[in-house]
């Protein structure tokens, strides 16, 4: 079992990243059902909810089904930060998660995200700032570095847990790196290996299948995996691992029908929390990827893109599983 303060979780778990316009309370609703064991909210900006901006408060909603869940924010100010979890508390998340490895460049500009990387004495302030204003446990997840010429990791590993952070997650690039290249776990391992470190140490990068998550646990001796983009219009990728762990062997992949059930809970859960309208029209982004690599799929893609009501959700949900029907009864 791991522990997060007073949260207890599998041996190994499996965590769900947060990412900005993804990691909603629909998105993390599926990715609980398939498997997630610890989820997060899309970064909010410690700046905004001071000053209540509508789109930073509104990333605070939570439900109690995601339990256990932490909200992640970010900043550059520690007054800012320490005022901005407090508010966070007030909405009773299970976790603060602090966001030092955001690479974009409008929130490094600001002096947050990964732009904190560059000093790692502020990186300190911002935490202690965090950890001292709040009860609930507190997180960060982080970059190797800046750079390949910076790479600062095992310093600020040792420093954030003398702060009386709980976990610790590690994208194992550096920001130069944004999300290119290949990440390199071999820093995350030597963390794990250093006598002075007792958190738990996530490990995050690359992790998209059941096969590199077996490997990349045995290798690199992590006390769990959080996964981001390959959850994307695949959630079901959490259970997959779960299972290859225990047996060795692959769940049957998610069918049509599974794809379809998909979207539409996505999308009434979409439509519940922002309004059928706006609910749909921001589900657009998501559909190509919950049909990844399924024949034809272009064909209904526009159809998809034109659907603004459940009820025409429900509509071309039954025109596509007959047409795939026939497909496939046509291939067998």
């Amino acid at each position: 079992m791991i522990k997060i303060g007073n949260i207890e979780l599998p041996e190994f778990p499996l965590l769900l990243a947060p990412m900005e316009d993804v990691s909603d309370p629909p998105f993390r609703r599926l990715c609980k059902m398939h498997g997630a064991d610890l989820m997060y909210s899309e970064f909010i900006s410690s700046e905004g909810l001071i000053r209540d901006a509508i789109k930073s408060r509104k990333k605070l909603d939570i439900f109690d089904y995601e339990r256990p869940i932490g909200i992640q924010i970010f900043g550059g100010d520690e007054e800012a930060m320490a005022m901005s979890a407090r508010i966070v508390e007030t909405v009773n998340p299970d976790l603060v998660d602090i966001n030092f490895g955001c690479p974009v460049k409008k929130v490094v500009c600001k002096g947050a995200g990964a732009g904190v990387l560059k000093d790692i004495d502020l990186m300190v302030r911002l935490t202690k700032a965090v950890v001292r204003s709040t009860s609930l446990p507190v997180t960060v997840k982080t970059r190797l570095g800046w750079d390949s010429t910076s790479i600062n990791i095992d310093e600020v590993a040792e420093r954030l847990q003398e702060t009386g952070i709980k976990a610790l997650t590690i994208h194992a690039r550096t920001r130069a790196q944004m999300y290119k290249g290949e990440a390199d776990w071999e820093h995350i391992s030597r963390i794990k290996q250093n006598p002075n470190i007792e958190i738990p140490i996530f490990g995050n990068g690359d992790i998209d299948s059941p096969e590199k998550a077996l490997e990349y646990k045995q290798k690199y001796a992590c006390d769990g995996i959080m996964i981001g983009r390959a959850a994307i219009g695949y959630p079901w990728i959490f259970n997959e691992i779960k299972h290859f762990f225990k047996t060795g062997e692959h769940l049957p992949a998610p069918a049509i029908e599974d794809r379809l059930l998909a979207v539409r809970q996505h999308a009434e859960w979409s439509a519940e929390w922002k309004g059928e309208r706006l609910g749909l029209v921001e589900m657009r982004q998501h559909y190509s990827n919950y049909f990844r690599g399924v024949p034809h799929f272009k064909d209904f893609r526009k159809k998809f893109l034109e659907v603004f009501t459940l009820a025409e959700m429900d509509a071309l949900i039954k025109e596509t599983q007959e047409f795939y029907t026939e497909y496939l009864a046509q291939q067998a």
